[in-house]
């Protein structure tokens, strides 16, 4: 079938938002009825052809099928325009986060992070990096179901570590590896983002909202406390961001950052949130945490109306 008779299967209800590459729009299905996202992507450059970006998302998203990953219905490629066809969720946790006034409640964190986790899990079973978790990349339904969105950052891996761009992941959420320069990470990039939303969800604020690169390192030494090489080994040859004359301050207790946040729930985060990244708890470890063992397996929050 012609790519523009596929595209006619769909009506263009509103514009739901507007990135780099093109324009998103909510639709529905003239067959199904069903509600869908559209991304559409313009190709007015023929020379560059497809974008880079929107190719590792369709290459990606073919890989992982999960509940908690969002779901590539169709692809439609016309002369100009790239369509790509997305199950529709009503919003993402950053708008959720602003309707609730910030902070929610505990045992609705507690099932976001356990859906989070699992859809995480899944792309790093499947040797695929995120390298972009943010509350605006996590969509929500009026179930309830919380799922990962937005590859255009994300990449397979293997092994051995092959070099990576450290210009990934939005500042509020990078890590301090990647903000001195590391370009040799594994799936624990996506941990450290992990708890800094797992934090923003208990606090209704930013953890590390950074202005800049350099701000943004010096917020986690004011939390986290400066690094050393007895803290962090091997932090020396990180390049080429690392300094010897960063001001030292004393770590703090995570109690005190995250005072809502029982026990288990800060041994979680202090398991996310560690310097090395070789001690970063994994997905999967982390959904076998005390924290999560009042959870259901796919029971998802009540959520405010």
């Amino acid at each position: 079938m012609a790519s523009e008779d596929r595209l006619a299967h769909y009506t263009i209800l509103k514009k739901i938002g507007e990135g780099t590459y093109g324009i998103v729009y909510k639709a529905r299905n003239n067959q199904s009825g069903e509600l869908v996202a559209l991304k559409s992507i313009r190709l007015e450059d023929e020379d560059e052809g497809v974008p880079a970006t929107a190719i590792r998302e369709i290459s990606l998203l073919k890989e992982l099928k999960h509940p908690n990953v969002v779901r590539l219905y169709d692809i439609i490629h016309t002369e100009n325009k790239l369509t790509l066809a997305f199950e529709y969720l009503d919003l993402d946790l950053k708008k959720y986060l602003n309707e609730c006034g910030g902070k929610l409640p505990k045992n609705t964190v507690k099932l976001f992070m356990y859906q989070l986790l699992k859809g995480i899990a899944c792309c790093h079973e499947h040797r695929v990096l995120h390298r972009d978790l943010k509350p605006p990349n996590l969509l929500i339904n009026k179930k309830g179901e919380l799922k990962l969105a937005d590859f255009g950052l994300a990449r397979a891996y293997a092994i051995p570590v092959t070099n990576y761009s450290h210009e990934v992941v939005t500042l509020w959420y990078r890590p301090p590896d990647v903000l001195m320069g590391s370009t040799h990470y594994t799936s624990t990039i996506d941990l450290w983002s992990t708890g800094c939303i797992f934090v923003e969800m208990v606090n209704g604020k930013p953890l590390f909202p950074g202005t800049n690169n350099e701000d943004q390192l010096l917020r986690i030494f004011k939390v986290m406390g400066t690094p050393n090489e007895q803290m962090w080994p091997g932090i020396v040859q990180l390049k080429p961001n690392y300094r010897t004359d960063y001001e030292v301050f004393p770590p703090r207790r995570l109690a005190e950052i995250v005072p809502e946040l029982d026990e288990l729930g800060l041994d979680l985060v202090d398991k996310m949130l560690q310097y090395d990244p070789g001690r970063r708890i994994s997905a999967s470890k982390a959904l076998q945490h005390p924290y999560f063992a009042d959870v259901k397996d796919g029971t998802p929050p009540t959520l405010k109306s």
